[in-house]
Order: structure tokens, then sequence, then C-alpha cells
């Protein structure tokens, strides 16, 4: 896919689209008189028949394709956008259009921004182990944005910069685990950080992870011949922050601690089989936190922003940690491993106190947690916590700028006791409400004083059924909103409020 933004349309266009919502064309007041009554025509026949969305019509002697950009239910307007677009892109490659035309002068940024993210959308695709690899046709569109040219191109930017990350953090997840192993996935990182400016890497063995008192990585690792590692990505904006966009320099750090089970058994409470193969997605918290702090270096945002991912892979093995057996966390705390499935909390206990050693004032952790988080909200929407109202408030206004939905849930202190034990301060299960008291635990290991809010993405990760603009895998779910968080924690007003587009 290809973007060509101009001012006028240059006449090249094989073909035009036209967004429209019930009775009324979106961004568009430059069709002719003529024009004008064929698509009134037209939008009347989707409601009444014999037309549909995505319609192939000549209008104005120009073939056009006529995109819904209201069809789906229960998402925003802006994600209505993105589903529109992705369709769009979808037809035009389908139908080998090599060039496409879209009149969006009057669009306004955010809805310009949520177009161009379902472009690049529908030019994903996963092929890596297929044995005939198909180029997808390539299709270029001509963005008529009128005086807008400047601000859009400078949005697109900060878009391929984007949807680059979200792609990176797919690609990660939907990787096998015998070719995607804890070792593997450093190598990956330290490549990243070599190529990205301003982008520094600190990596932990299990010897150093051993020797330092990081027990949850080692705990959950050691039966598995892939030895587990920590790594610690640190960008600083703060210095030589150019103000680009009246942004300020912001005092906060920002780190993101990102689950890394490469694979997950389940360990010797094993897991069934059917759900096996869905566990390549186990890491996606930390395929997410790499991809948002390369993004968020690219983008030379003004403020300090660290990722750590937790990195094993939970084998059976004969060295594999027994239910029952107690370890001594980092913080201090000593934990009874009750179920060797409940072991990404384990591996973030040790992210969340490294987070406090490098002086963290936010951290955000992404997790594939619990099953309880899926039954309750499903492939759609993801559970998140948090001890800051302030925090809270800002990963539901950014995921929403991002369509990415969160729905805050309570961090219950009645449940805390469901994590006594007698022989350990903490074990690793509680009795009831699976997906709170997987936060609670959690929350024993987060830094005092520190914001806080852990997103369980256990549902929203991967799919196995197509799911707006995933067909099957990786969604890449949160990558945006971590890099939307970081933005407006270092933009000049620090705004966390949130437009609703809804007359399009």
């Amino acid at each position: 896919m290809k973007l060509s933004i101009v001012s006028k349309a240059s006449g090249k266009a094989n073909a035009s689209a036209l967004f429209f919502v019930k009775q009324s064309i979106q961004f568009s007041n430059v069709l002719s008189d003529a024009a004008e009554k064929q698509a009134e025509t037209v939008l009347k026949g989707m409601t009444e028949g014999p037309f549909e969305d995505l319609e192939f019509l000549e209008i104005d002697n120009t073939p056009t394709i006529f995109v819904n950009a209201a069809k789906e239910r229960g998402i925003s307007n802006l994600d209505h956008l993105r589903m529109a677009a992705y369709r769009l892109a979808k037809k035009a490659m389908a139908r080998q259009i090599p060039m496409v035309s879209i009149m969006l002068a009057d669009a306004a940024p955010e809805q310009f921004k949520a177009i161009v993210h379902g472009l690049y959308y529908a030019d994903y695709k996963f092929d890596a182990y297929k044995s005939k690899q198909k180029g997808a046709f390539q299709v270029t569109f001509e963005i008529v944005a009128g005086e807008h040219v400047a601000d859009f191109k400078e949005i697109a930017e900060d878009v391929a910069v984007e949807q680059k990350a979200i792609t990176l953090a797919k690609n990660l997840i939907n990787t096998s685990a015998s070719d995607l192993f804890p070792a593997e996935f450093v190598e990956r990182a330290k490549t990243i950080a070599k190529y990205t400016p301003g982008l520094t890497i600190k990596v932990r063995n299990m010897k150093q992870l051993e020797k330092e008192g990081f027990m949850g990585h080692v705990t959950v690792g050691k039966g598995s011949s892939h030895e587990p590692h920590m790594i610690t990505l640190s960008y600083d904006g703060t210095k030589g922050a150019d103000g680009k966009r009246g942004a300020r320099t912001s005092a906060d750090h920002l780190v993101i601690v990102g689950k890394g089970l490469t694979f997950d058994t389940g360990g010797l409470c094993l897991k069934t089989a059917k759900t096996m193969p869905e566990m390549i997605s186990d890491m996606s918290g930390a395929a997410s936190a790499l991809a948002a702090i390369q993004a968020i270096a690219t983008l030379k945002l003004p403020m300090k922003v660290s990722a750590i991912c937790c990195l094993a892979e939970n084998a059976i093995g004969n060295k594999s940690v027994l239910p029952g057996d107690i370890f001594k966390a980092k913080n201090g705390k000593t934990v009874m491993v009750d179920n060797t499935d409940a072991e990404g909390r384990l591996v973030l206990s040790d992210g969340l106190a490294e987070a406090g050693l490098i002086g963290a004032t936010h951290i955000v952790d992404l997790a594939t947690l619990t099953g309880a988080m899926v039954r309750a909200l499903g492939y759609a929407v993801t559970g998140f916590f948090s001890n800051d109202d302030a925090l809270a408030l800002n990963v539901i206004n950014c995921g929403e700028a991002c369509c990415e939905k969160f729905w805050s849930m309570p961090l219950e202190e009645e449940y805390a006791d469901a994590l006594k034990h007698p022989f350990a301060d903490l074990k690793n299960t509680g009795s009831d409400a699976g997906a709170i008291t997987a936060a609670l635990f959690l929350q024993e290991f987060v830094p005092a004083g520190t914001a806080w809010s852990h997103w369980d993405i256990a549902g929203t990760a991967f799919v196995t059924k197509k799911w707006k603009y995933t067909e099957y895998g990786a969604t890449g779910f949160g990558v945006q909103t971590l890099i939307e968080l970081a933005r407006r924690m270092s933009s000049a007003d620090n705004t966390s409020a949130s437009e609703d587009y809804s007359e399009m």
C-alpha cells in the first residue's frame, strides 16, 4: 500500500472512493450537481436495495466505490472509519485497482488518521511458513487533502511508525515458539535497539537473574532447555528534546512491563491440548512492550520511557518447578507456587521490581494473564486495573483515541486474603475472582508511591476467528494505546480528553 497526499486530484486515479453514513456522503463537497443526484440514488438503493457496501459504480464518468462508514455494531465512529478504509483497501487489492482517489479535504485530523490506519491494516499478512508466498497487489491511495496537505502528511508519517510497530508485535506473536524462544527474542530486541536511535538495551541471562535475586524468572523457566532472560530497554527523550509540536519535556518516567512467555505448557499443571497451540501468544505483552518503545523512540517523544520484557518458556523438564515450591521474590516476599500454570504473574513480579529500581513514576504492565478475563470480557474488551485514578482515566481515553476498548476493573481488597499461605507470604492463586486476585498479587510487587496499571490482554491479544481487521492470530492490541499514552504524558497540555466525532 502506498499513500500520495495531494491538494487536488491528479486525474490519474483508476477509481474514486466515497465514504457514506446512511443517506449522506462524507468528506466530499466536490461532486457535480449530476453526480450528487446519482449518489443520492445510490444511497437510497443502499437502504432499499439493490446496492450494497463497496458497490462499484460510475459517478461523474469515474468508477466509484461506495464505502459504508457505519456498518458494524458496537464500535466507535473512528473505528467505523478504520473498518471502512480496511474494507476499501481489501476491495481495491482484490480488483487490482492501481490507484484509488479518496476525497478527504473535509475530514478532521483524527478522522484522517483513522482512515490511514484502516488502509494499513489491510496490508498485513503473515505467510512466513507458507510454501508458496504470494505478494499482495499494491494499491496507491491518492488522498485529496485540500488545504490540509502538510498536516495530513505529518499524521501519515506518525501512522506509518505506529503501524510498523504493530506489524513487529504481530509478527513476533505469530511466530512459532520453536523459532522464537527467549534467547531468540533477545537477539531480535538487540537488533531493534541497534538500529533505533536513542534506544539502549540491557539483558540479564539465567545466571545474572539468579545472582541478582530475580527468582520469578528462574522459578518459571528452569524446567525448559531454553533459559529465561529479562530485557530492559531504555529511551530518554528528555535529552535534546526539540520541542516538536509544542511538546514539553516530561518529568515522568513511564515503564512498560510485558509478560513474555514464549510458550506456556502450563508446566506440571498441564494445559489441555485444545488450547495449547494458542500459547504462542503468551508473549504478547513483551512483544507489545518492545514494539511500543521502538515507536516512541522513533517518534522522539520528549519523555523518559523504558520497557521490560520478562522472557521465559514454561515447559516440563526434570528441573521444573513443583506445586508447593516456595521462592523469595526480588522485593523480599516469599511466594508458594500453588499452580504452575499461574506463571505469568511470577515473571512479572521481577519486571515490576526492576521498574522500581530504574525509577519508574508510572508503570503499565500488560499480560495474557487469566482465562477469567476472557470469560468476563471476551475478545473485544481488555479489562484493566489501576491504583491511580488519573492514570486509569488516561488509559481509557488513549484507548478510545486508538480504537482499543478498555474496561476498568476493581482491585477488590476483600479477595486479598485468598492469596495468603501458612508457610509463605503469598501464594500465586486465589480461590475466587481469578482476574482480580491476579491483579492483587501483582500489586504486592508494585513499588511504593508508583502509579500503576495492569492490562489483562488474554482475550484481546490473539483471535482464532476474524475480528475487525485481524483474520486470525495476533491483533497487536495495546501497542497504539501505549504510544498514545506516552504521547499525551509528554505533550504540552498533557490532556487526556478525547473527542467524539458523532457527526461525520
